[in-house]
């Protein structure tokens, strides 16, 4: 299921699919705000430099460019840092992109704390809240390389609104070339009785690595990766639940508002149970490796093992 062994990159995931459609689709382009080495349309930019434009450091240029774009028959992919691309932007995707359903696909990268040592200025905790309460968009936030491919490969061929998250650091690979993207299904990655644990992101590996430690101690968790928050698999969110009867959310992102809010949001309307939220208890990143913070935070294997063991 995980290959600890082998380590890819999503953002350079991003870059490669981009590029790799931009070669049978002449309408997909790329827009960035003066980071394409660091979101990877880069890899975009070399193969098709006719179809990749450079807005500089001015992201509310960057969304309604693209939206012009996507108004000719393009299809613009929007790429900056998550912290720019969904807060600095907010009113032009609001007002410009989802109310009118515009065939936008938004990347932002660097998501979470595992940007690391750019501290609490560039690590976004809030980006999946923002979009997600908006209507028309979609959300996707990837778990490792291959994931990603498709994912990219499905925005491309969807029409409306959507928003990928991508992060910065490399990350085994949790999916094969034969794993089948589905908008509307989440991923049951492990069966288990005692607990459901659902996960979403770049903390997909630290997770597979919990639930390992926990099936050591003889605790049986099914373990769900959704990389889609919405629009949320309720169907399997609620079988699972229904089973084990105690839910935990993980995520590289802010409790509030997110993957944890989404699936709060769910079960207290269809099967109310206890749910705890594991991610950034409402405060800021700040600067030190991912590996750090994410020990700081108790979003690393152990600790989220630990934190299981000892739910009350």
């Amino acid at each position: 299921m995980i290959n600890t062994e082998v380590k890819k990159s999503i953002r350079v995931a991003f870059g490669d699919e981009l590029a790799e459609l931009g070669k049978s689709n002449p309408n997909i382009v790329a827009l960035d705000a003066d980071l394409s080495g660091s979101t990877k349309t880069s890899t975009f930019a070399k193969e098709f430099p006719e179809r990749f434009f450079d807005v500089g450091i001015a992201e509310q240029n960057l969304i309604t460019t693209a939206l012009g774009l996507s108004l000719t028959g393009k299809i613009p992919f929007a790429a900056t840092f998550a912290v720019f691309a969904t807060g600095r932007t907010y009113d032009q995707i609001r007002n410009s992109i989802c109310y009118q359903k515009a065939n936008v696909k938004i990347v932002g990268a660097h998501g979470g704390i595992t940007v690391g040592e750019d501290g609490a200025s560039h690590q976004s905790l809030e980006d999946i809240s923002l979009m997600r309460g908006l209507p028309n968009m979609v959300v996707i936030a990837p778990a490792d390389y291959e994931q990603m491919r498709q994912a990219v490969r499905f925005a491309a061929s969807y029409y409306g609104p959507v928003y990928i998250r991508s992060s910065r650091i490399d990350v085994p690979c949790v999916y094969a070339e034969n794993y089948q993207f589905d908008i509307n299904k989440a991923v049951k990655l492990t069966e288990g009785s005692d607990l459901t644990v659902v996960a979403t992101g770049d903390i997909l590996s630290e997770v597979i690595l919990a639930v390992n430690i926990l099936a050591k101690k003889g605790i049986q968790a099914e373990l769900i990766n959704m990389p889609v928050i919405k629009p949320l698999d309720s169907k399997t969110l609620i079988e699972s639940a229904n089973k084990t009867g105690r839910v935990v959310t993980v995520e590289n992102h802010s409790i509030i508002g997110g993957l944890g809010s989404a699936v709060c949001e769910c079960l207290s309307e269809n099967l109310p149970i206890k749910v705890t939220r594991f991610g950034i208890n409402d405060v800021f990143g700040q600067s030190g490796t991912p590996k750090e913070l994410l020990k700081y935070y108790e979003l690393d294997a152990e600790s989220i093992a630990n934190r299981i063991i000892n739910l009350k």
